[in-house]
């Protein structure tokens, strides 16, 4: 048994460190981590030698009883190098824990292990990573998703037992459809952004990624909770989402809007998600045609005040005052050559964009007007929770693809278009397995819930999850 540790889930691992120690955990995802991680380069910064746990005095629950947690390399931990993998950040040590950090430490976990992702959280594919690509465990020839790539690879190749991942466009559910495992992201201001490197300040959730639906309300019961260091933080009561974890779905209205099963969308995960409907509806709950219709505007507008947000946002990385300093002897110069030298292609991309959409004379045509747009987004949402309870669509309009097939930056921004509206509106979502492409591939399916209702995504996606089964692993974790 303790040669197979690392494939515990966090609940099981939880209850093994309970009984014994969080010792032999350790231990077994140390060797995995050896053995799987130069496949995938899913764990960017790991010491084998070094573990992050609280202060006895300082820790005001045994939660976790030492349980091991990897973290999204955007992050920040106090003492340890945090890049969002970028060559800009190279060396930048923050001197404090995020929100989220203190409270696994807080709970009894410890902190294993800094994943690979986009550079920045700009891509859909963990390709942009200046510390190279990340790979899938179910075909090292495909991505992983991305922004949280590295953090979804880690915990489908059993190399984590859980891991946080940041979603500001689907960065924490298209990865999770694409490897296998489950993607909560949180209600926009429901867990604490206080200690995460902005991307988009208006859309950034941190959020988990796990092997099953009750891991995932687990860490929940962790992160969540009202932060007076984050002014977006809400502080509205947080349930005990483990305890709100049941097998029923009766009398839940669930809608599948008509706008997220258009052309382009595969036909086998389309079929996938449609039979995900039904057994939902064996089960007892009520299904219904919807409508979102400024749905396909959802991507341009994204693009539009995401970017805005991240141009604003890596403002400040400019050599002065964080990382990585250009050598050279002029200040202008510095500037110009630590931004050039410092930023990765799709990172300079986006701020151009971002910087563009902000100035004089295209504020209001573009900007203002997205804003705009967004609004009209919130009140689809608003009005279809009038008729149901959540929203059932596919996670991604494909399953993982081949690295480096998507060079057209248009089309590699669309692989988000279902997972983008929840962002824009602040809704909940959760992406879980569904099902399996013919090529071995896994397929996603993602929730929506009203603001603040976790606890019905919860249990809705424990129901399917419990009803189905599905036991189908990666190849790396087979193999090995």
């Amino acid at each position: 048994m303790t040669d197979d540790l690392y494939k515990l889930t966090l609940t099981e691992a939880v209850r093994f460190a309970g009984e014994n120690s969080a010792a032999p955990l350790l231990d077994a995802l140390r060797d995995r981590v050896a053995a799987v991680n130069p496949k995938i380069n899913a764990i960017l910064r790991f010491d084998p030698k070094r573990v992050i746990q609280a202060d006895p005095r300082e820790t005001v629950s045994t939660g976790l009883n030492g349980v091991p947690v990897a973290i999204k390399d955007n992050i920040c931990i106090d003492g340890v190098e945090t890049t969002c993998a970028s060559k800009i950040l190279k060396g930048h040590i923050p001197p404090y824990h995020a929100a989220v950090i203190q409270k696994i430490l807080a709970s009894g976990g410890t902190l294993f292990g800094q994943c690979n992702m986009d550079e920045f959280a700009f891509g859909s594919s963990s390709e942009t990573s200046a510390y190279g690509l990340v790979r899938n465990p179910w075909n090292t020839e495909c991505v992983p998703g991305g922004s949280s790539g590295g953090s979804a690879a880690a915990v489908a190749s059993d190399m984590a037992f859980a891991a946080l991942g940041s979603d500001t466009g689907g960065s924490i559910r298209q990865p999770a459809a694409f490897c296998g495992v489950v993607g909560l992201k949180p209600t926009y201001g429901r867990v604490s952004r206080y200690g995460l490197i902005a991307f988009g300040s208006s859309f950034d959730q941190i959020g988990p990624l796990t092997k099953n639906v009750e891991d995932a309300a687990l860490l929940m019961n962790v992160i969540a909770g009202h932060d007076p260091m984050d002014s977006t933080s809400v502080n509205v009561p947080v349930p005990d989402y483990v305890k709100g974890l049941k097998r029923d779905v009766k009398g839940l209205r669930i809608g599948l809007p008509e706008e997220f099963f258009i052309e382009g969308l595969d036909g086998e995960i389309e079929k996938s998600v449609r039979q995900a409907a039904e057994t939902l509806k064996r089960l007892g709950a009520e299904i219904k045609t919807i409508q979102l219709p400024h749905t396909p505007q959802s991507v341009a507008v994204y693009y539009i005040v995401a970017v805005a947000e991240a141009s604003s946002n890596l403002g400040r990385f400019d050599g002065v005052r964080y990382g990585f300093r250009a050598d050279t002897r002029d200040l202008k110069d510095m500037y110009l050559q630590t931004r050039e030298q410092g930023f990765g292609a799709e990172a300079k991309r986006r701020i151009l964009l971002g910087t563009f959409v902000l100035s004089s004379g295209y504020y209001d045509a573009y900007y203002l007007k997205g804003q705009k747009v967004r609004t009209l987004i919130r009140h689809d949402f608003a009005k279809a929770f009038e008729e149901v309870d959540l929203i059932l669509s596919p996670t991604a309009p494909t399953a993982a693809f081949k690295i480096g097939e998507k060079t057209d930056p248009l089309s590699m921004y669309l692989s988000d278009i279902f997972t983008i509206p929840a962002n824009l509106a602040g809704v909940p979502a959760i992406s879980l397995p569904c099902g399996v492409t013919s090529e071995g591939l896994p397929i996603g399916l993602q929730l929506m819930g009203r603001h603040f209702e976790e606890e019905t995504l919860l249990r809705a996606a424990y129901t399917f999850e419990k009803e189905i089964q599905l036991k189908q692993k990666p190849q790396v974790v087979s193999a090995g």
